[in-house]
Parts: structure tokens; sequence; C-alpha cells
């Protein structure tokens, strides 16, 4: 039973715009450090997988950027979506891959965009949650919760059912999407919920009968997909069915009806990097509280995040703003309107800009 890592990259980061494009996805970007995100997400997986067992759900579009950025992943290890679906579809696709591959295989289900600090915790759960997974459950990586937030799902943690490698595995009673505050310091205090990190281990078959049970028009378009694998037919019947599959998230889709679930909770120093104020909370700032990685002039400036290409940008008077000077786009917005970003974007959509 081998066990390989799924690498979700397709996604364009519509919420860091302008930095982040069609072309130059957020994954692609160095946000910490001198790697991008995308190469940080292969390598702190590395102790576990050989680069064989790590594939690469993406678009056509990003294919050559990101084998670049990792050039040692092989070229069939890529899994070209030709439009973005949500993650059942992404993650269907992908099984049917590896089972053609691999029928015994566990899958990891990771993501290109997450800001992990302890890579070698990450990789000792994700070894414990293969081992779990392998009995047939559903494993969902739950993340200990530092405050009661208000961006990300949680998890209710029932019985428990198991010790694995020191994680505590526990029946995964309820998923709940982004709550209130108030909702969201209960569930804290309570010590009952994790976050929902959006990171699944599985068995490649429990996964796919998930699909059927659940999205049976989906799992019967995979079929038809399936049966052209490894022949020339494959590229046109994935172009041609795949436009006509719903878009659904895999926590609607399966795991909020599935049998089965778990959720194994670990504090492994976790961040989803989906917006400029998240990414903002995880970068080092000054004594005023701004984070500048430009040219900058300020006066009373605080708790703003100033972001430039090479020209100087110059304050006066503002407080938890965000700047994105780019080439070719400037963004200024408040802190708190930041969700709003991606409403720019359909627009420019709208326009073909």
């Amino acid at each position: 039973m081998g066990f390989y890592a799924l690498i979700m990259a397709g996604g364009i980061g519509t919420r860091l715009w302008p930095l982040s494009r069609e072309t130059r996805p957020k994954q692609s970007l160095a946000l910490f450090g001198e790697s991008s995100m995308f190469s940080q997400a292969v390598e702190r997986i590395r102790p576990l997988f050989q680069s064989e067992q790590i594939f690469v759900a993406t678009s056509a579009d990003q294919k050559g950027l990101l084998s670049s950025q990792v050039p040692d992943l092989p070229n069939e290890n890529f899994i070209i979506e030709p439009q973005g679906k949500g993650t059942a579809p992404c993650i269907g696709l992908s099984a049917v891959y590896l089972l053609r591959h691999d029928p015994n295989a566990v899958m990891a289900v990771l993501a290109a965009d997450h800001r992990i600090t302890d890579g070698e915790r990450f990789c000792k759960v994700l070894g414990a949650a293969e081992q779990v997974a392998a009995q047939g459950h559903l494993v969902t990586l739950g993340i200990t919760p530092s405050h009661p937030s208000t961006g990300y799902g949680y998890i209710k943690q029932g019985r428990k059912l198991d010790t694995v490698e020191g994680f505590s595995v526990f029946r995964a009673d309820q998923f709940t999407e982004k709550p209130d505050p108030d909702t969201a310091r209960q569930m804290v205090e309570s010590g009952e919920f994790s976050w929902n990190s959006g990171m699944f281990i599985w068995r490649v078959d429990r996964i796919l009968e998930e699909l059927e049970r659940q999205m049976p028009l989906f799992h019967s378009q995979l079929a038809e997909i399936e049966s052209t694998l490894d022949n020339p037919m494959y590229d046109e019947t994935l172009r041609r069915i795949w436009p006509q599959v719903t878009k659904q998230t895999i926590d609607y889709g399966v795991m909020e009806n599935a049998d089965d679930v778990v959720v194994i909770a670990a504090d492994i120093g976790w961040s989803d990097v989906g917006s400029w104020a998240s990414l903002n909370s995880l970068l080092p700032h000054d004594a005023e509280g701004n984070h500048i990685n430009s040219p900058h002039i300020g006066i009373d400036t605080r708790d703003s995040l100033i972001w430039g290409n090479k020209r100087l940008i110059a304050t006066i008077g503002l407080e938890e703003v965000i700047i994105i000077d780019t080439e070719d786009a400037l963004l200024i917005c408040p802190m708190d309107r930041e969700q709003e970003v991606r409403e720019i974007v359909r627009q420019l959509e709208k326009e073909h800009r």
C-alpha cells in the first residue's frame, strides 16, 4: 500500500491581487523567504515522499512555472484540470490517476498555499494519518485553535477512537463553516473543536466510493474519463467532459455527509494564506505595527501593510491600511475590507482586463 501526496496548486489567489495573477499565482510567489510557497510545500514533505510519490493538480497555464520551481518532479505527475471546478472534482480526477498508478494507494490531499512552520511535526501527523486511513477511515487534519478565528471552518471532535504515534484520533461529529465571533469563542473555549485545515488523508478507493454515493453524476463522468487513461483519447475526453462537471468543494460535496470521518488535531504552526490580512498576520512588523516591503517614508502611519515594487511609497496619517504596488496595478484599501479584493478581480474579468 503506497503513500502519495497530492498538492493542489491550481488556484490564482484572487484575494492577493494585484501581486497574485493568473500567470503568476500566489503559490508561485516567494511570500516567505527566498523560495515560492509551492516549493516550500514540496520541500516540507520530502522526509515522507520521494519525488515519484508527489503529484500536483494544476492548470495547463501554471504547469510550466511550477515545474521549473521544482524540476525533479516527474512530468507525468502533473495532473492538468482544463478548468477550475473546486476541490471535489480536483480530488476526484487525481484519485482516478492514482488508482491507475497504484490500486492500493493512500493519498494525502495537501495545498500549495498553506504556511506550516513545524514541518517535522507535520510529517509525523501525516504518518499517523496514513496508518488510520489504511484502515478505511476518511481522515481530516484539524488544527488546534490558537484563538477564536472567524476566518476558518471548524470540526467538532466526537468520541475518541484511538491514539496513533502520540496523536489522538476522534470521530468527526460536525463541520461548521466560518462562525460569528461569539460562536467561535464558545467553540474554542469548549475544547471540542479544531480548525478545518482542508487537508485530508484517505485510501483512493474509499474517496471514490464516497464520490459515487454522494456525487453520482460526477462519478460517472470520472468513470468515462478514467476509461481513456493511457490512450490517445484521454485529452479529448477530458476536454469534452470537464466543462459539464458541476463546481463543488470537497467539504460540501463529500465530507459533511461522508461515512466514517475522523479528525486528528495537531499544532503544526499552520495558517491558510488566503488574503492580505492573513498574510499580514504572519509577517514581522516594526514598532508602529507596520510591515513594509518597499522603499518608504511614513508620517503617523500605523498597523499597515505596505508592499511595494521599486519606487518610493510615502504615507501620511494612515492606520490599518493595505497598499500593494506592482508594475501595472496599485491596490489601496482599509484592512477590514480586504475580502472585497476578489470583487475587483471579478470586475476586471467582466471587462476582459
